[in-house]
């Protein structure tokens, strides 16, 4: 067996515990963090339909665009700059690449446009970049990263030229595009929409009822009362419709529900999945209670997962766990 191959990845738990009583905590600053959201899913225990208060959250999520064969510099477009980069939040990410192996690109909310290249791209582009993290013995991707807000990339100047060229006369990139903005939503764009095939998106979301469900028995935040790693293992397989009503010795699975545990008659889950802003995430949040990160690099060589869970407790506490891959940044 291959040594990458013999055992699991090592990946990263961060634990945190507080109060939204606390103006202190930090939850909105850690959702704002995780710029592009595919899924979302909360589990409700005792519930059998969502609240309609949540059916509101839900109907409010922003709609985004699905842009086909986009050349990537129309990113660069005066335009585009000054009606979204510089009026908001633009969120967009390329659709159906894959970051180890093809050319990637991300509009993040603080107009920071990354690129992840091939070398054989990076080269054409000639714009500045450093070799990417996760080249894996030899060299072969890079990554551009270029502050559309700065001075030094205002339309015309020197900085913006340069990649303007590179982009539309020699790298030429084009790919299928997913975009959105806050506030200005679908307004914001609808100059660069009009001149490509495009069409709207809303998240979709899905529910399901659940009986006779096991579930840890958690009282507190207390993050000492049940195994972190055992917790979020449970919450996974209940997300991924996986029983939990095995024993040790069980060939085809050994998940199992995290002791102290206790049954509840029913209990909810819903997802919600597309193009997800921080933004409608935090509001979900807020509703939800009782009152993963940055800019950095994804990993690709093992595992590469981001996210976070976010437990709350009936006395206005709650505990957030952040993960990430062996290979991945440290969440804030």
């Amino acid at each position: 067996m291959s040594v990458d191959l013999d055992q699991t990845p090592r990946s990263l738990l961060v634990c945190d515990r507080s109060s939204f009583l606390n103006e202190k905590n930090r939850i909105s600053s850690q959702v704002e963090q995780l710029h592009f959201n595919y899924k979302v899913s909360l589990l409700l225990p005792e519930c059998s339909s969502a609240p309609s208060h949540l059916d509101t959250v839900f109907s409010s999520f922003n709609s985004f665009y699905l842009i086909r064969n986009m050349p990537i510099y129309e990113l660069l477009d005066k335009h585009f700059l000054k009606t979204a980069v510089y009026q908001g939040s633009v969120y967009g990410v390329s659709y159906r690449t894959r970051i180890d192996e093809d050319n990637c690109v991300a509009l993040m909310p603080n107009g920071h446009l990354s690129l992840s290249l091939d070398k054989d791209s990076f080269e054409l582009l000639g714009a500045e970049g450093k070799p990417s993290r996760f080249n894996h013995r030899t060299t072969c991707r890079y990554v551009v990263c270029v502050d559309l807000t700065d001075s030094s990339m205002a339309p015309g100047g020197r900085g913006y030229q340069r990649l303007l060229t590179g982009l539309r006369s020699r790298l030429q990139l084009k790919t299928d595009f997913l975009l959105s903005h806050h506030p200005g939503g679908g307004a914001s764009l609808q100059n660069l929409l009009s001149r490509y095939d495009w069409s709207e998106h809303r998240p979709d979301v899905s529910s399901r009822t659940l009986t006779n469900l096991s579930c840890p028995t958690l009282q507190s935040c207390d993050l000492q009362s049940c195994d972190p790693h055992s917790l979020l293992e449970w919450i996974g397989a209940v997300d991924a419709h996986i029983s939990c009503e095995n024993s040790s010795s069980s060939f085809l699975s050994s998940l199992v529900c995290p002791e102290p545990k206790t049954t509840v008659s029913r209990a909810l889950s819903v997802s919600v999945c597309g193009l997800l802003l921080p933004q409608d995430v935090h509001r979900l949040i807020q509703q939800i209670s009782p009152v993963s990160w940055g800019g950095n690099e994804h990993g690709v060589l093992r595992g590469g997962e981001n996210f976070y869970s976010l437990l709350i407790f009936r006395d206005q506490t709650y505990q957030l766990h952040l993960a990430t891959g062996a290979h991945d940044t440290c969440p804030p």
